[in-house]
């Protein structure tokens, strides 16, 4: 592929991620959205991390940039021509299968609250395992606000070093403003940030992108186990309601016990564990304390097992909770989503 090929599917799939912002740019708190935008500025521009961001041009990036989302917010997201064949944005298998002899790869899906998800990067890497494929993005040259490092669609895992390096960052700078004696503190200090940025952001991706495959392998068993055609049709039918952040904390729990809860407490990995709990959502927090309870547990006496039994605990606990919920959304997809919250509700571990 040219260099100008290049430029031109990657305005594209940018055009399509630009529509995705404009139609979920509001799903964000004042506070998130600004710090979203600003990282996204920095990722814009190509600016070092450390780089001081001048107020009056990011503002007016800003400005232009919403002004740009209001004119496309009613667009239709456009087809991805590659060696004169046209391909729909969310055929994310076959348009790689015509990307990857040049070495490259594309996401295209949905995530939170619906909001389509659009990426285009260099391959890094393509594996096979079992019944999966893995993909590796190095550098991004397309991609929306919110830039997920780690995805599953269907029978496919995509890995976004660039995204997870980026994200990393992101939670260093939010830590340092206050530097909270948390679990994300105890993982940074376990590298020298203050004394070598660069090194110790790419020690702590080469870590957690491991991590993070750990987590969509058990994405991969869960959507096995609970049906993923069946998980993926109640999501969008309780999307933007409290069901489905619970919905999603869920399966994130079940994911997590099945693979990567079990493998980083057998292997003992300090950094890796602390990083687990410290990037926890609120929500999966209040749905499972005990976990709190086994890390702290850990902290005090150097031994894994509360937190190994508590993963053993949490496999059986997550999916009879993720079948009990599929059993409300098949028996009334309208009422699900009340139903569900209810269910949740009283439902923590």
């Amino acid at each position: 592929m040219s260099p100008q090929q290049l430029n031109i599917l990657a305005s594209t799939v940018q055009h399509n991620c630009h529509i995705s912002d404009a139609r979920h740019g509001g799903d964000y708190s004042l506070c998130i959205y600004l710090m979203k935008m600003r990282e996204y500025y920095r990722w814009e521009q190509r600016l070092p991390y450390g780089a001081v961001l001048e107020k009056d041009a990011v503002g007016d990036w800003l400005q232009a940039r919403e002004q740009l989302w209001e004119e496309l917010e009613q667009a239709d997201l456009r087809p991805l021509t590659i060696a004169g064949r046209e391909f729909d944005p969310f055929d994310a298998e076959a348009i790689n299968a015509s990307l990857e002899p040049h070495g490259l790869v594309y996401s295209g899906g949905l995530g939170n609250h619906a909001k389509p998800h659009f990426f285009l990067g260099e391959l890094e890497q393509h594996a096979r395992n079992g019944g999966y494929s893995v993909y590796v993005a190095a550098s991004e040259y397309a991609r929306d606000l919110t830039a997920p490092p780690a995805m599953t669609r269907g029978n496919t895992i995509f890995l976004r070093r660039e995204s997870l390096r980026r994200m990393l960052w992101e939670k260093l700078e939010s830590w340092r403003w206050n530097r909270p004696d948390n679990a994300l503190g105890r993982a940074f200090a376990c590298y020298d940030f203050d004394g070598d940025l660069e090194s110790s952001l790419d020690a702590m991706t080469d870590r957690e992108i491991d991590n993070a495959l750990l987590h969509e392998q058990g994405e991969y068993q869960a959507g096995r186990r609970l049906g993923d055609d069946e998980w993926n049709a109640m999501l969008l039918d309780v999307a933007q309601t409290p069901a489905e952040l619970m919905a999603r904390a869920v399966r994130d729990h079940f994911a997590d016990c099945l693979v990567t809860l079990p493998r980083i407490a057998e292997a003992d990995d300090a950094p890796a564990l602390h990083f687990y709990l410290g990037n926890l959502t609120n929500m999966r927090k209040s749905l499972f304390p005990s976990l709190a309870n086994a890390y702290d547990s850990w902290r005090a006496s150097g031994d894994t097992l509360e937190l190994r039994d508590i993963a053993d605990t949490g496999r059986r606990h997550w999916q009879q909770l993720g079948e009990q919920m599929l059993t409300l959304h098949r028996a009334d997809p309208a009422a699900a989503a009340a139903a569900i919250r209810e269910l949740v509700e009283h439902s923590h571990l």
